[in-house]
């Protein structure tokens, strides 16, 4: 509710002024409107928390089990369980958070999540066989989808309001953009500085925290809604078109990052490839701002156009030509996933949004584990690092065809 002015009023010579409350002037800036909303701040303080894991867990792993088994080999492999595990998972689990409510699930399912991350860490302590460690990063697949617990409050709190709900499904896709650029360099830091599993225990703390400060907020969180007998979010008109499109704009960003390593390969891949997230959470920023927004269609044309930088600037032979190039890429990113994260929210029932959202999430990470296993296969294959730099087109123009093939944008605007 906005907040209340006392104002007087008068009262007559000689008797004291009567005050009556008056709304105060809302703020202009709408991110400080939405964060005005009484137990916003608290939610997503605990939420940023329990997501900046998200973007240290893969690089801990892999750092961890590089340094003690010395091969990349099996650490790659054993992080791309751990990410096929959660996928199978991640809807399972979001429809359970629909059914009994988010704090009633997420915290046990982050319990057993952070359970596995530790035996991973004391498997790998203790040179265990190499079967362990795909045992053990299995269990991590109950991790509970942050991000999508925090925009089904959003999509709670504010509805009615397209416009404000707009604007939190940008800061949103901007909090994404910021834990994925700030969490490998903190895994980093800390397994480098402290010792080789430190990365791992600081993410495993930092969720268990985040989560139970996330789910310690009631009174934002979105009721149980009364169970039907609606299937899966799946059978709603337009669904699966529209996981196609994610599945194809995952590919986009897969095949960017590993085509981009290749390409530098060097201790400065990192701060250049986090320069397409920085352009990402700039825009997502603007975007939330606007007050007319694109339609699905609009922003993966966009994507198409603008993916195409970072080849013309690979052709140069110059970094920070592709660093630039990779900045001005990473524009499309957020308005097309606001948008896209709209439409999920146009077309799931509100008694199914925890799980329609992560089905378009699970999409997506398939989209990015296609696009990294084609991206590396053809920069261990073609002579010209530049050529990898062609998938993120074809991707993004392959998104682009599907959703004007099958009007799955226009559907759910209308």
């Amino acid at each position: 509710m906005p907040s209340q002015l006392l104002v007087p009023t008068p009262a007559g010579p000689g008797l004291a002024p009567r005050y009556r409350e008056r709304p105060a002037t809302p703020p202009r800036n709408p991110y400080l409107r939405l964060f005005a909303l009484p137990g916003t701040r608290a939610f997503t303080a605990g939420n940023l928390i329990a997501r900046l894991p998200a973007g240290m867990f893969g690089i801990s792993a892999v750092l961890m089990i590089s340094a003690a088994y010395g091969s990349y080999a099996l650490a790659g492999a054993v992080s791309a369980t751990g990410l096929a595990a959660g996928a199978l998972t991640a809807p399972w689990i979001a429809r359970l958070v629909d059914r009994h409510g988010q704090a009633r699930v997420a915290v046990p399912a982050t319990l057993l999540a952070v359970l596995g991350q530790l035996a991973l860490l004391l498997c790998v302590r203790g040179h265990a066989p190499a079967w362990a460690l795909f045992c053990a990063i299995a269990l991590t697949a109950t991790t509970p989808n942050t991000g999508g617990m925090s925009r089904a409050r959003w999509a709670h709190l504010l509805r009615g309001d397209a416009a404000a709900l707009h604007t939190a499904n940008s800061f949103e896709q901007a909090a994404d953009e910021l834990c994925f650029m700030l969490g490998p360099v903190l895994a980093a830091v800390a397994c480098s500085a402290l010792f080789p599993e430190a990365g791992t225990l600081v993410a495993a703390v930092l969720l268990l925290t985040g989560v139970l400060l996330f789910a310690a907020q009631r009174s934002t969180e979105p009721p149980v809604a009364p169970r039907t007998t609606a299937g899966s979010p799946l059978r709603a008109p337009g669904m699966v078109p529209l996981l196609a499109v994610f599945l194809a704009t995952g590919a986009v960003f897969g095949s960017m990052e590993v085509t981009a390593l290749a390409f530098v390969d060097g201790p400065a891949a990192g701060p250049v490839l986090a320069l397409q997230a920085a352009g990402s959470c700039a825009a997502g920023l603007l975007y939330g701002r606007a007050r007319r927004t694109a339609s699905l269609r609009l922003c993966l044309a966009a994507m198409t156009l603008l993916m195409a930088a970072p080849l013309l600037m690979a052709r140069t032979g110059s970094l920070l030509a592709l660093a630039a190039g990779l900045l001005l890429a990473g524009m499309a990113t957020a308005p097309t996933m606001v948008t896209g994260m709209a439409v999920v929210q146009k077309l799931t029932p509100p008694s199914q949004l925890n799980e329609g959202m992560t089905l378009a999430v699970t999409a997506l990470l398939a989209g990015v584990a296609t696009g990294s296993a084609t991206a590396g296969w053809t920069a261990d294959h073609t002579p010209d690092p530049t050529l990898g730099f062609f998938l993120p087109v074809t991707a993004a123009a392959l998104a682009l065809g599907l959703c004007a093939a099958t009007g799955v944008g226009r559907r759910a605007r209308g």
